[in-house]
């Protein structure tokens, strides 16, 4: 059993981020039930979105007053909730912080937005590429006089959102131990984005970093921390930073050059970049892995998403594991006596409206009442 076997959460359906944190919560052994809707939102095939293994699903109409009351009963029963819409929607659905502290004292009500509870853009739509723009980060990213690179929606979904409320609410849940009082959690991904980037403004405080792309130590700029096309026209990654890493780098690229065989003064990075380019090229992919990976030098091949699965060391340790026999990423971190796992792959929406209702002391007669008025529905799969 995970660590958080016995925590109770409500999770509001959702895409992105919010579902991210049920993951995260549930691969440690919470039970979290969505509340959803038949029909909702999809990004892909339910047995395909992986973000929303180890839930049970209850399909409930919050536009009745009847799905409300029930909603509220759960969350009595629970202890924390998490939810993902614009500031003001819960409330409107009087499933606001304020009503649903008054059923559960102790409740954790988690809220995931993008730009927060308050502030100027707070009503405003948004997606993961405005949070990471708004932070600094999108400027940061990107070659040196080319328009700022998109790093996926890690920074600001994942990272600096999902990731980053499951943290708020273990922290709240852990407190609520000692004073038997719940708390709301405001976790906006422009804060988490910004939060990401705390080295990054450290180095720029102290001078060692220019606001401009391509021109810093992490950002591409430095030759001996960046990619390298191979000569099979695929790529490697070099992190070569510390003098002695960056001296087995250039031993073995046979670069000879007196002036680059300790980390240069960026007034030589043009020439050593040219140099690496040079050595790379002359290679396949394969071949500077045999002869770099696995040694101090900082190396890796530059992997898709299709070979990432198969490489030797995701392997041995099972980073991707198939489910229903569907690759992906295994839970993480890895705990050593109580540790994380997939107990169910995804299910449809509503596929255990009964199996909750009953737990929670509904009758059958009841549950197909509710059903009848159309207030809950079963999806069976």
């Amino acid at each position: 059993m995970g660590p958080l076997h016995g925590i109770h959460i409500i999770e509001f359906g959702g895409i992105g981020p919010g579902p991210f944190c049920g993951m995260m919560l549930s691969d440690m052994g919470a039970d979290v039930i969505r509340i959803e809707r038949r029909g909702g939102l999809q990004l892909t095939e339910r047995a395909c979105d992986f973000m929303l293994r180890n839930r049970r699903s209850v399909a409930i109409d919050l536009r009745r007053p009847e799905g409300v009351d029930l909603v509220l009963d759960m969350i009595a029963k629970s202890d924390a909730l998490i939810e993902g819409f614009r500031p003001g929607v819960m409330e409107k659905r009087g499933l606001g912080p304020d009503v649903c502290l008054q059923r559960n004292p102790k409740l954790i009500y988690g809220r995931m937005t993008g730009w927060g509870q308050d502030g100027p853009l707070a009503a405003a739509a948004g997606h993961d590429i405005n949070f990471t723009a708004i932070s600094g980060v999108l400027h940061a990213v990107g070659p040196k006089n080319g328009k700022p690179a998109i790093p996926l929606n890690l920074v600001s979904d994942f990272g600096g959102g999902g990731m980053l409320l499951a943290l708020g609410m273990v922290c709240a849940l852990l407190e609520a131990q000692r004073s038997q009082r719940g708390q709301v959690i405001d976790a906006a991904m422009i804060d988490g984005a910004a939060l990401l980037m705390t080295m990054i403004y450290s180095l720029k405080a102290a001078g060692r970093w220019v606001d401009r792309r391509g021109e810093n130590l992490l950002d591409g700029g430095a030759p001996f921390y960046d990619t390298y096309e191979t000569a099979d026209g695929r790529y490697v990654a070099v992190g070569s930073i510390e003098p002695a890493f960056y001296r087995l780098l250039i031993q073995q690229t046979g670069i000879d050059d007196p002036a680059l065989q300790n980390p240069p003064d960026p007034e030589f990075w043009p020439l050593l970049r040219e140099k690496l380019t040079a050595a790379f090229k002359s290679r396949t992919r394969a071949a500077w892995c045999e002869r770099l990976e696995g040694t101090d030098a900082c190396f890796a091949p530059v992997l898709s998403m299709a070979e990432a699965p198969r490489h030797p060391h995701n392997a041995a340790r099972k980073t991707f594991v198939d489910v229903a026999g569907r690759s992906q990423p295994a839970p993480a971190p890895r705990l050593s006596r109580t540790p994380a796992a997939i107990r169910r792959a995804p299910v449809a929406p509503g596929a255990d409206t009964r199996a909750v209702l009953m737990e929670m002391g509904f009758s059958a007669r009841a549950i197909d009442r509710l059903k009848q008025e159309g207030v809950v529905d079963e999806n069976q799969p």
